[in-house]
């Protein structure tokens, strides 16, 4: 019976793997968002309306509260966004080497999301944010953490 219990726990495991591995860590931005503008006068306050931003994007993936001692995955991410808000460059700067469809299934998501379009800085902003995700792919941002226990 333990054996028949084992099985079936890895197949789960497997199959969650084959979600992840899949993009599953974060689901479709929220298609009701209507893309922000940002008034931010430097780069700090750009992470920050970037980071609530993602927050509404991605409501349902959020981590309420102190994040556990233990965290799954820490994913740092440079992002280069255009005058238009759209995040025209994606680049890993720091990943979890244990678990390398988590930095995917970031980037991904960063791509899929419409950030806010800047109205105060001009050019290519580029910004550095660090992605905090847990074992079951809920999320806090630095930018925004509540801390951790």
């Amino acid at each position: 019976m333990k054996r028949i219990v084992g099985l079936f726990a890895a197949c789960l495991l497997f199959a969650h793997g084959a979600v992840v591995a899949n993009g599953g860590y974060f689901d479709s931005p929220n298609g009701a968002v209507m893309q922000k503008v940002s008034t931010a006068a430097d780069l700090r306050a750009y992470r920050v309306d970037a980071a609530r931003h993602f927050y509404e994007e991605y409501r349902s993936r959020i981590f309420r509260g102190r994040l556990p001692p233990l965290i799954h995955a820490v994913v740092v991410v440079e992002t280069t966004v255009d005058e238009n808000g759209r995040a025209s460059r994606v680049d890993l700067v720091r990943g979890p080497s244990h678990a390398p469809d988590v930095s995917a299934a970031v980037i991904e998501a960063i791509r899929r999301a419409q950030l806010p379009k800047p109205t105060r800085l001009t050019g290519n902003i580029r910004f550095t944010e660090i992605w905090l995700v847990t074992k079951d792919g809920r999320f806090q941002l630095d930018a925004l953490t509540e801390g951790q226990n």
